[in-house]
């Protein structure tokens, strides 16, 4: 039945040259065995044609309708249409048809293959699937891709593929990564050029912000001091980075810390500020009681681990009036993990109760003690227990904190990089305790801290259609990989934007994901069937991932987008990814 097709086809001239030439098997230039292809295909009976891929393999899949015995893909792998089969605006240098793979041996982009090898294949359900290894195919970096079903003969729309090449550089992303402290928040204000400087330079973006109000235990805090701090953060806003905020009231273990009733005025005060530059804040840590507000020696709160019933009470007095001055949107870390499940829950945060706006879905963790001896200096009371809450816990909400002093093997990288992981850290303090970092810098994985702390997405494959008509279906494929500790804590814009090839007019497309639930480790598909605008203009448009601050004063700032971990997608001046695919408009 095949043969008397080709013939039919022949005499009716749909084929194109060489096409109806005898001949088959494994190394012939022309292939009898595959049917030829109308020049002009129908595209009724293909959908969901898609590709991924890992290092080495890459795996294509479509659906199709009807009962088809003859499944096909066509593979443009050095994207000109000047070599290989001519066929929808390809030149395709490989054919895959059934299990067979085959290299193009024709001529003028005519008919003509040459059998390869035999590939992994399925075809079942109406879904044909196919798995190439990487170098069979050339390892290309992009391919255009058309599938083909018969009988009654029908072809796709062509779409690219695009394979990501990962980047180990280190470079500055918002809300991660080390942070600088180099003096009171309160008394040493921001250098503007210092702080462009931690980002330039170091790819630093967050500033630790700890604002001491020693003048203010016994009444209100005064104007000067409210008006330093919104210097302060307007400092921060200007130099593209974010402040970890917390209030004090003494850095002397002896010292005398405020009395609740003057915390929660305080705190009254202090929330227009915390409110009004919420952008730029990035996490408050507790602070507040105690000496560095971090919760043991104090005057009026149950001193040194010798908490009364009404000490709890006052506790969380302060912690629940914070949660009420700090924006909703973002969280409040406690000094150890006994604080939460003491006064909230001892049950670790669940995937359904996260980024709820409850307290337990806003309270995090930070250890300013991290691997100073077994237990980290008071952080713990029982590892075997909290560890596993804390492992659990920080999947949904911040980690992050400082070293304390230095005590191999503990303090070594080992330890460092397990514990940083299975915490899922996000921050960690670059200026102390500096013995502590030199020696990880000294044992070789400084550069991997960097790296890996909090987020780290990696562009793994996409799949976009090459033409889209107003009003119609726009299926995308794109996916991403969470190579970091952590994923971000605060919320995020997803969109694909289209930039007009021509005018350099923008078209955004919301995506419905939350980077928030993009786990570390995980692969994360963006995929999407998008029902595509109809008051896009006609033309051809460059195709971008972008990854905003949701914050109006911050959406359009470059320095404030997230980049990812590919080699040549970042755009410095947008905050743009390049996706490296193109889609023509037309209506």
């Amino acid at each position: 039945m095949k043969k008397i097709m080709q013939r039919f086809l022949c005499l009716v001239g749909a084929v194109l040259l060489g096409a109806c030439g005898g001949g088959g098997g494994g190394g012939s230039t022309t292939n009898a065995d595959s049917p030829n292809v109308n020049n002009n295909p129908t595209l009724a009976s293909i959908s969901g044609l898609q590709a991924s891929n890992d290092a080495t393999q890459v795996y294509y899949q479509f659906q199709y309708t009807g009962a088809q015995s003859v499944l096909r893909l066509y593979l443009d792998t050095d994207q000109t249409t000047a070599t290989g089969y001519s066929l929808g605006g390809i030149g395709a240098d490989y054919l895959i048809e059934n299990g067979s793979l085959y290299r193009y041996a024709g001529a003028n982009g005519g008919w003509g293959w040459s059998f390869v090898k035999s590939v992994t294949y399925s075809n079942a359900n109406q879904t044909a699937n196919w798995t190439v290894t990487l170098v069979d195919i050339g390892s290309p970096a992009v391919t255009g891709l058309i599938a083909q079903v018969e009988s009654p003969l029908s072809s796709s729309a062509k779409t690219t593929h695009v394979m990501y090449a990962p980047s180990t550089a280190l470079f500055a992303n918002p809300e991660r990564g080390l942070y600088r402290h180099q003096g009171n928040c309160d008394s040493a204000a921001f250098n503007l050029a210092t702080l462009q400087h931690y980002r330039t330079n170091e790819a630093t973006t967050l500033v630790m912000c700890i604002f001491y109000l020693e003048s203010f235990k016994a009444s209100p805090i005064s104007q000067v001091a409210l008006d330093f701090f919104q210097s302060q953060m307007q400092t921060v806003r200007a130099a593209g980075v974010k402040a970890i905020v917390r209030f004090a009231y003494t850095a002397d273990p002896a010292g005398i810390d405020a009395a609740p009733a003057q915390v929660a005025a305080h705190l009254n005060q202090l929330a227009p500020y915390l409110q009004g530059n919420s952008d730029v804040i990035y996490v408050v840590q507790a602070g507040i009681v105690g000496a560095w507000g971090e919760w043991y020696y104090t005057q009026n709160y149950g001193d040194a681990g010798v908490i009364s019933a009404g000490d709890w009470v006052n506790r969380k007095a302060v912690i629940d009036n914070l949660l009420l001055a700090v924006p909703a949107d973002r969280m409040v870390q406690l000094r150890t993990p006994q604080y939460k499940r003491n006064l909230y829950t001892a049950t670790a945060l669940t995937d359904s109760e996260a980024f709820s706006g409850s307290a337990i879905a806003r309270l995090g963790h930070h250890n300013d003690c991290f691997l100073a001896r077994w237990n980290d200096q008071g952080t713990y009371i029982d590892p075997t227990t909290e560890y596993p809450y804390l492992e659990s816990e920080t999947k949904y909400v911040a980690m992050g904190g400082e070293t304390c002093e230095l005590n191999p093997p503990r303090s070594d990288c080992a330890t460092a990089l397990d514990e940083l992981g299975r915490f899922h850290w996000s921050y960690l303090n670059a200026d102390y305790n500096q013995a502590v970092v030199d020696g990880w810098n000294t044992g070789g994985c400084l550069d991997q801290v960097k790296q890996k702390l909090g987020y780290r997405f990696v562009l793994k494959y996409s799949s976009f259609p090459a033409a889209v008509t107003p009003g119609a279906t726009y299926s995308m494929r794109l996916a991403l990989e969470n190579q970091g500790w952590a994923a971000p804590i605060n919320g995020r814009i997803v969109e694909l934007v289209l930039r007009n090839t021509v005018t350099g007019d923008l078209v955004r497309l919301p995506l419905t994901n939350d980077p928030r639930r993009w786990l570390p480790g995980q692969t994360i598909d963006l995929s999407q069937a998008i029902t595509f605008p109809t008051n896009v203009p006609a033309g051809t448009y460059t195709l971008l991932a972008n990854l905003a601050d949701p914050a109006p004063t911050l959406r359009s700032r470059p320095e404030y987008a997230l980049q990812l971990a590919n080699t040549g997608v970042w755009e410095a001046a947008t905050g743009f990814n390049l996706l490296f695919h193109t889609v023509t408009v037309a209506y």
